[in-house]
């Protein structure tokens, strides 16, 4: 639980709510604890949920099962982002990679072209993601567009390569930082190539980022709603102290 965007559920649906949104799509459902939250909202609110995952484990199959109003849609999100009707608002916490998630920022602003963007709620723009790139399978990624990896490796707050032990990833950067590395590398290029976006980051369980057209309807409540979170001091630095652990954790686990 404690790698879902779900910690942040009361923020997400805020924003939901803030927005007006009647059509979300959830971009890397993964096991499906926010897809959970995002079903339940809906039935509160009308609205209608779709969730993108590929390889959809287990866990999620159940949500599926146990929610038919459900969307399942067994794809990466290439395909569906091309061909899908846009809906108001999209959860983005994908393969986090510069090349995956620019690929997906560029299909929603050129399919959202003339009629507004849809407000857009992104996982993963703090540490470890927000200047490494990781991949769930590499070969999905031009080799020309990859960094250099380094595979069954692990990551630790404060050091840019990798470490014997900490936080363990399959794939994952060597290094941390430079051109097209990172979540919030690839969301801030996406920004200087299209104007009046507004980003907002909270620095909590690897970072909640909210990305909106300045221009939308609803941006002066969503920014009303998320100011006070925005790069919050205080919230950083519990959430730096959390990965601190948590990264410890995982190395006396590998040690022991």
């Amino acid at each position: 639980m404690g790698y879902s965007l779900a910690n942040v559920g009361e923020l997400l649906t805020a924003c939901l709510d803030a927005a007006g949104s009647r059509s979300v799509l959830e971009v890397g459902a993964f096991r499906g604890e926010l897809t959970a939250l995002l079903l339940e909202w809906a039935a509160k609110s009308g609205a209608s949920v779709a969730a993108i995952e590929p390889l959809p484990p287990e866990d999620l199959l159940a949500v599926a099962r146990a929610h038919p109003a459900l969307e399942l849609i067994e794809d990466t999100s290439q395909g569906p982002l091309k061909t899908r009707e846009m809906p108001d608002a999209i959860v983005i916490d994908g393969d986090h990679n510069y090349f995956t998630l620019s690929g997906e920022l560029r299909t929603i602003a050129e399919r959202s072209a003339g009629s507004g963007m849809p407000l857009l709620m992104l996982h993963d723009v703090a540490w470890p993601h927000a200047r490494r790139d990781s991949y769930y399978a590499p070969d999905r990624v031009p080799a020309e567009e990859r960094q250099p990896l380094a595979q069954n490796t692990a990551l630790a707050p404060g050091e840019a390569g990798t470490v014997r032990d900490g936080l363990p990833f399959e794939w994952a950067a060597q290094r941390e930082g430079g051109p097209g590395n990172g979540v919030l590398t690839a969301i801030e290029d996406f920004m200087a190539a299209h104007d009046g976006l507004r980003l907002v980051r909270v620095p909590a369980f690897f970072g909640f980022g909210v990305l909106w057209d300045e221009n939308a309807s609803y941006a002066s409540a969503i920014s009303d709603l998320l100011e006070p979170f925005h790069d919050n001091p205080v919230m950083g630095r519990l959430e730096a102290n959390r990965v601190a652990h948590l990264a410890t954790v995982f190395a006396l686990r590998a040690r022991a």
